[in-house]
């Protein structure tokens, strides 16, 4: 089971998702359906439709879509990796939020972390795998 964890100040859900190097920290409190993601709006700070589809799909797959707000700070990586962190670290505070939603979030692998990273530069290449070309003379 994931951790439940709650703002003891006002009662938040808390929820934290990670994607390569982008880590995102996401709050759900019973709202209006507003997304908020570092001061902006959902379609403002996500203006590829991919990313705002993977955010909105979870809210979706439990039909909380228009009951809960959704307050965002995320940051690291580039934005792709970023909604990737968002709706995992959403998904982690959904089941804060509400224990009986681990299972369809579970099914629709909404919790799954994605665990691959850049892979490291060696040394004596170009980069990780990729050597300097052969010259015969």
């Amino acid at each position: 089971m994931v951790a439940v964890k709650k703002d003891k100040i006002n009662g938040d859900a808390l929820g934290t998702g990670r994607r390569k190097s982008s880590v995102a920290r996401v709050r759900v409190r019973a709202g209006s359906g507003n997304v908020t993601i570092n001061s902006k709006p959902l379609n403002e700070y996500f203006v590829n439709a991919q990313d705002q589809a993977s955010i909105i799909a979870t809210l979706d797959a439990v039909s909380l879509a228009d009951q809960v707000d959704v307050l965002v700070r995320v940051g690291g990586g580039g934005m792709t990796g970023q909604s990737g962190a968002v709706r995992m670290g959403l998904a982690r505070a959904l089941v804060s939020y509400d224990e009986t939603l681990h299972e369809p979030l579970r099914e629709g692998s909404y919790l799954t972390r994605d665990s691959r990273m850049k892979e490291r530069k060696k040394p004596g290449l170009r980069g990780a795998r990729r050597g300097v070309q052969f010259s015969k003379r």
